[in-house]
């Protein structure tokens, strides 16, 4: 993710966005510039460029300020994080970015070590996200492959139930509770209780009187 990701650099201050967009070109990132936020979200972006790994973006823009576009990323759902550049006294600011979503923010000047840590930061969070998303998908996909009963099985086990106790509950002996339940760990792929609780919670599963 981080080797083919590319960095978008929105501001309106040609020095500054084309000075931030070579460094970090020189450390071997694919990088595009942006003159505003407008021009930024007119094209699309970041939902046409698949390969969007990281924005960022100076909070003080005429027409659509890095706020409002934090605001109108967070509206259409965009997990690409967001770094923002503020300048001195715009912590303020910088606050309320945080809470629209952004990963981090910098403080103007900053060092070219700065910038390059926390773009390397929110690429790995941006894979992170990636990685406990697909495995959702996979848990999610195995569980709707499960019967009623076995999923039935499955939520009083994360529930924390005994065999004894999930037969009571589900007027079934013991010995099928057995079966269904390694039904259950064949068709969720796991190795161990510990783990298929883990896949169910990522899921979404509820546990049954939860």
């Amino acid at each position: 993710m981080t080797e083919t990701a590319v960095i978008h650099v929105i501001d309106d201050d040609d020095a500054v966005r084309q000075s931030l967009a070579f460094l970090l070109a020189t450390v071997g990132y694919e990088v595009r510039e942006h003159p505003s936020a407008r021009a930024f979200v007119d094209a699309g972006l970041p939902a046409v460029d698949p390969a969007a790994g990281c924005i960022i973006t100076d909070v003080r823009m005429p027409d659509m300020t890095g706020i409002d576009l934090l605001q109108h990323l967070k509206d259409k759902g965009s997990a690409v994080p967001v770094v923002v550049i503020t300048g001195h006294g715009d912590v303020p600011l910088a606050v309320t970015a945080m809470k629209l979503g952004a990963a981090d923010f910098l403080e103007k000047p900053f060092d070219d070590v700065a910038i390059i840590d926390v773009v390397k930061s929110a690429l790995a969070r941006r894979e992170k996200t990636h990685q406990h998303d697909a495995l959702r998908g996979e848990a999610a996909e195995r569980i709707a492959a499960l019967s009623q009963r076995e999923r039935q099985v499955l939520e009083l086990l994360v529930a924390g139930q005994a065999n004894k106790m999930i037969a009571y509950d589900l007027g079934i002996s013991p010995r099928t509770v057995e079966v269904y339940r390694a039904n259950v760990m064949t068709k969720m792929k796991a190795q161990s209780l510990s783990e298929l609780v883990r896949m169910a919670l990522l899921a979404g599963i509820v546990p049954r009187g939860a």
